[in-house]
């Protein structure tokens, strides 16, 4: 395989990872990365704060609050990344972007996701962040995703809790578009026993509305 023709520094350097940190760090509260650094690292390397590369990212490092890095966390992700520059970590980007496409760390982080995006002190996690992380997470990879984000604008559902969010996405990955190998009495949550019921009412409507016409 080539070598790419980047030489950015030599080797890895803690001491100037600990220093590429502190760029983003204020003197109040030198050993945490907050919003405002936030902001300013995805500038340097050219990435959207809510790309789902930065949840990648933040996973890596074991961060346990969303818009914060600590200094361990930091160090700890990027040491394992080799990276100890803005230029080195966007080389990377891709690299974080591909651990996507295993399942099983797709699972990872979805589970992960859950916790890293809920306030700390709520056992679950509110229905606008869930939207949103529904949305970053399965968006665009779950045809019924539109529908189900639609599903939950209706619903009564105030907050998602960790058993109804992972199964979500056990849902997306087994559950066929037209539902025909859903079990009403499988050990599915109300909540997507609920969805179904609910599309397959909006589907019906659809045909006899189609039908009468």
């Amino acid at each position: 395989m080539a070598e790419r023709h980047i030489r950015l520094e030599d080797g890895f350097s803690q001491k100037r990872c600990m220093a590429w940190f502190q760029e983003y760090t204020t003197p109040d509260e030198p050993e945490t990365l907050g919003p405002d650094g936030m902001e300013k690292f995805c500038e340097d390397i050219g990435v959207e704060p809510e790309n789902i590369v930065m949840l990648v990212l933040a996973y890596k490092m074991g961060a346990t609050q969303m818009g914060f890095f600590s200094q361990q966390e930091w160090l700890k992700g990027l040491t394992e990344l080799d990276c100890d520059s803005a230029a080195k970590m966007v080389v990377k980007l891709d690299y974080l972007r591909s651990i996507l496409n295993d399942p099983n760390s797709f699972k990872s982080i979805y589970r992960y996701a859950y916790d890293f995006a809920k306030d700390s002190d709520q056992r679950c996690m509110d229905i606008l962040t869930a939207k949103a992380m529904l949305q970053l997470l399965l968006g665009k990879h779950w045809p019924l995703y539109p529908q189900f984000a639609q599903f939950l604008e209706q619903s009564k559902y105030k907050a998602i809790n960790k058993d109804q969010w992972c199964n979500i996405l056990e849902f997306s990955r087994t559950i066929s578009i037209d539902l025909s190998n859903y079990d009403i009495d499988g050990a599915w949550p109300v909540m997507l026993d609920e969805f179904v019921e609910w599309l397959r009412l909006q589907r019906s409507q659809v045909t006899s509305t189609t039908g009468s016409s």
